[in-house]
């Protein structure tokens, strides 16, 4: 499999410049697309089984470990130039901004569930499933998803380049090429 970088710079310049350029998000979004599915294996695993009844709670469980799995992945990869902060601090602030994400991301499904009562009356696995699938995973992850990218970067990760040589960056001076590497996150 390609690595990112590879990928990048296979692509044509002003598609290359542009990819670069919004490295953070990119990286985010593949994160995010990652702990996604890690998020969705959980959430399935608990809802179609012991919290059948209580796919609230479901989520909840399912959100709190993607998001431990997700400050791992977005502070040692889609935000390793950024920081600024004590790892003890930036770590609240994540998990605080992240708890608030899950909350954002399962209000859709709580929503529906206690005051639309979108379970009664529906017999079909399958509709409760696909229910679910647009309200937790579609609609609770896109509000989720803004609301992250722009806290993380106001408040957990706020100084750009703030871990370079802290980051085992020893290069002071790097070429055109190896600042973009840096800036997609390896060396």
């Amino acid at each position: 499999m390609p690595s990112i970088d590879n990928v990048i710079h296979r692509l044509p310049g002003p598609a290359r410049d542009l990819a670069i350029r919004h490295s953070e998000l990119i990286k985010f979004a593949i994160v995010g697309g990652t702990t996604m599915v890690f998020d969705l294996a959980i959430f399935y695993s608990l809802s179609l089984t012991v919290l059948e009844q209580k796919p609230t709670i479901a989520k909840v469980i399912s959100g709190v470990l993607a998001m431990i799995l997700s400050y791992i992945l977005n502070r040692e990869w889609a935000f390793k130039n950024r920081g600024g902060r004590e790892r003890h601090h930036e770590a609240l602030l994540f998990f605080s901004i992240s708890g608030i994400g899950v909350l954002i991301s399962a209000a859709p499904i709580w929503i529906a569930n206690n005051f639309f009562d979108i379970r009664e009356g529906h017999t079909s696995l399958t509709m409760l499933l696909i229910l679910d699938f647009v309200l937790n995973y579609i609609i609770g992850n896109l509000l989720q998803m803004a609301f992250r990218f722009w806290a993380l970067r106001k408040f957990a990760f706020p100084e750009e380049n703030a871990r370079g040589a802290a980051a085992g960056s020893t290069d002071f001076e790097p070429t055109e090429e190896e600042a973009a590497e840096e800036q997609l996150g390896h060396s």
